[in-house]
């Protein structure tokens, strides 16, 4: 057997005692930021838009990057409308029916889409039981 002094009996200690730490935190998966009911601003009925961030842009075709989260009640919807700017879309939580370009399709948790300035037309309904949550990146010229 080879020799065991104190410095090893002391690293074996460190070692045990992280290993035991490690062990007894519980590991839960990430949730998404939940909102409040009048957190935000309403853009109509059961609809709101919590604005979260803005900066510059190094993306040569974007002089500002914006990101906010429209929070959609069940049974509500936002009209609609063209796009005023290019955009990224990322379903945050929950489900949405989303209609663009008179296309129809649905979008759950995870799902990401884009909309075009000028050319794309978006509205969306949760026909869900669970709020939604579409966190939208603008991309502004």
């Amino acid at each position: 057997m080879q020799d065991f002094d104190r410095r090893s009996a002391f690293m074996l200690g460190l070692t045990a005692a992280a290993s035991t730490a490690l062990l007894a935190v519980p590991l839960s998966p990430a949730v998404a930021q939940t909102y409040g009911p009048t957190e935000g601003r309403e853009l109509g009925p059961g609809v709101r838009q919590v604005d979260l961030g803005q900066r510059a842009s190094v993306l040569s075709a974007y002089k500002t990057l914006r990101m906010r989260d429209v929070v959609v009640q069940p049974g509500a919807s936002t009209p609609e409308r063209e796009m005023m700017n290019d955009m990224v879309c990322h379903m945050l939580e929950g489900e949405l029916a989303v209609v663009q370009n008179d296309q129809r399709f649905n979008v759950k948790k995870g799902d990401v889409w884009a909309c075009a300035k000028g050319i794309s037309t978006e509205g969306t309904r949760n026909a869900g039981s669970t709020v939604a949550v579409m966190r939208i990146i603008d991309l502004l010229a």
